[in-house]
């Protein structure tokens, strides 16, 4: 900030003590000023009570005086007995100020009065040499006036939260959005009107993959020119080793394919690394980004070849190993190869991922900090329920930022029976209870309805809960209602009205312990069972023959 016309960094601290100080030197600026008034009105009302009491107005020499400062003069003499009396020198202009007094004040004049106007004058030059003189308990007792007096018609904005251990990277806003012009090979946040890569901050790296196997981070910026033949592009985050990458990639123009493994943790910022092992005219075959550690089938076609018997044939990526990103990798294979295609996506190879959630900073993370929400895989997503009534449903992504009136943040899990109780705004607030499950969204929904005057008097994840109803005002003397919810309404729609309790009074509905568990899951046997799997392969249900004749260009004859 501009301090004394230079820059400085400041911290806050000095930039309150600064503020502070600024107000001090204010108010004792306004103490004096204010006392100088009050010195001055009082120095005249005692001049006007001595020049009335005295009867100065009087006197012979007064009225018989030549000119102005002949009556001056006597007025002056007559005064100087009772100049220890005054604050300061009398003035001529003290003088000539009182020689404008009319007849009609004079008349009128109160000695008792005067006396009590000059010791309330006196009293209130005290205080104020009182408060300059404590002048920092006067300031604090002025801000304390200030908060006092405005302070509920201005409330305050700020959230205060802890980022102890929060790096700028994790707090940082995800507001922008990075783009890429692959024809021109620019990329950054300002090329609105081209291919959507992620959201990102301005202080995000960026991790680019090139066709020939080179790759690097660089930050992000408006407009920036990182070459052609973008194979992939990212969003970097540093030490994150849940990320692999699964690639084949051919060593120079007719060598052999290779298979690795990989994470990306830690690199030096716009320098250039190589996937494969350098050699002039590689270039990488396959490739996937899983944010999971997720290992797919891939499928391999070769090239006609009369002494190849096989040229089709699959490799699962959960068989390789995850090695460091300069390792050479596992042949594939030595023969050319015609193309590789994704054959059936995989589940993580690494585990679940322990995911938990920071109230202090609304974030997600995987450092142990805050509430633990469980062990995620791939597929799975996290329940968000707003105080509004209002919920969606997240991936477990730790740049995900939530709402400050975040209720419930959880795990979710389709099959979860929530009991409800809410005023229904429609129905002249009677009480109704609904059961119903949450459903997976991106887009927010309301469980209280479209009307925004609907209020929630409860939400439980009891699996039998039990309520209680205390009714209040003319229906007090009615005993409480004790309802089942599993027995009182069936599971619905989360959209779905719900069931009015009563028609009678409630002042209150309180959740009572249940008197019944749902039973443990059986043990299931373990039963063969075909899942149906996604079709991702572009040659399914041809033959080897069928390929081969589109390889070559032949037409199978009937």
């Amino acid at each position: 900030m501009i301090d004394d016309n230079k820059p400085h960094f400041l911290a806050i601290s000095d930039v309150l003590r600064k503020s502070a100080d600024n107000t001090l030197d204010l108010l004792r600026q306004e103490l004096e000023i204010h006392k100088g008034e009050l010195q001055e009105s009082l120095h005249f009302a005692s001049l006007e009570k001595i020049f009335i009491e005295e009867r100065i107005y009087k006197d012979k020499e007064f009225e018989q005086s030549k000119d102005m400062d002949a009556a001056c003069e006597h007025i002056d003499n007559r005064l100087t007995p009772f100049y220890p009396q005054f604050i300061r020198e009398v003035t001529k202009e003290d003088i000539l100020k009182l020689m404008e007094i009319k007849m009609g004040r004079i008349l009128k004049f109160n000695s008792d009065k005067a006396e009590e106007n000059i010791a309330k004058m006196k009293s209130e030059i005290a205080e104020i040499d009182n408060h300059l003189a404590n002048i920092v308990e006067y300031t604090i007792s002025w801000y304390q006036m200030l908060k006092e007096k405005y302070g509920k018609n201005f409330p305050r904005r700020t959230e205060l939260r802890n980022f102890d251990t929060i790096e700028a990277t994790k707090v940082v806003e995800a507001n922008e959005k990075l783009y890429i012009n692959r024809e021109e090979g620019f990329i950054g946040t300002a090329l609105k009107k081209d291919e959507f890569v992620a959201c990102c901050s301005d202080i995000d790296d960026v991790i680019i993959f090139y066709r020939d196997g080179k790759y690097m981070i660089t930050p992000v910026a408006d407009k920036k020119f990182v070459g052609k033949n973008v194979l992939y592009v990212n969003v970097f985050k540093k030490n994150d080793k849940r990320t692999i990458y699964n690639v084949t990639y051919r060593d120079g123009k007719e060598g052999t394919t290779y298979i690795k493994r990989f994470a990306v943790t830690s690199i030096v910022r716009d320098r250039e690394y190589d996937v494969t092992q350098g050699t002039p005219e590689s270039r990488i075959t396959y490739f996937s980004a899983n944010p999971n550690g997720e290992a797919e089938i891939i499928k391999v076609t070769l090239k006609p070849n009369p002494r190849v018997r096989r040229i089709i044939f699959e490799r699962d990526f959960s068989e390789i190993g995850i090695k460091s990103r300069q390792a050479q990798g596992v042949i594939l294979t030595r023969l050319p190869v015609h193309k590789i295609a994704l054959k059936q996506r995989g589940g993580s190879t690494l585990g679940g991922r322990k995911v938990w959630f920071d109230r202090d900073v609304l974030r997600l993370n995987y450092d142990g900090r805050g509430e633990y929400l469980g062990e995620f895989q791939s597929d799975d997503s996290i329940l968000v329920v707003l105080n509004t009534g209002e919920f969606y449903t997240t991936n477990f992504d730790v740049s995900n930022h939530y709402e400050n009136n975040v209720s419930i943040v959880e795990k979710f899990d389709s099959n979860k029976v929530w009991t409800a109780v809410l005023y229904d705004a429609d129905q002249q607030n009677y009480p109704y209870l609904k059961r119903f499950c949450f459903e997976s969204t991106s887009r927010k929904q309301n469980y209280l309805g479209e009307n925004k005057a609907n209020q929630l008097i409860l939400l439980t994840d009891e699996y039998y809960p039990r309520l209680e109803v205390i009714f209040g005002g003319h229906d007090s003397f009615r005993d409480p209602m004790v309802i089942d919810a599993d027995e009182f309404i069936a599971v619905k729609g989360f959209k779905a009205k719900g069931k009015r309790i009563t028609t009678y009074t409630v002042e209150t509905i309180n959740e009572l312990e249940p008197t019944r568990f749902p039973e443990p899951p059986a043990p299931k046997e373990e039963e063969e069972t075909e899942e149906e799997t996604e079709i991702l392969d572009p040659d399914h249900g041809k033959s080897e023959g069928d390929i081969l004749d589109e390889m070559t260009g032949q037409m199978k004859l009937f």
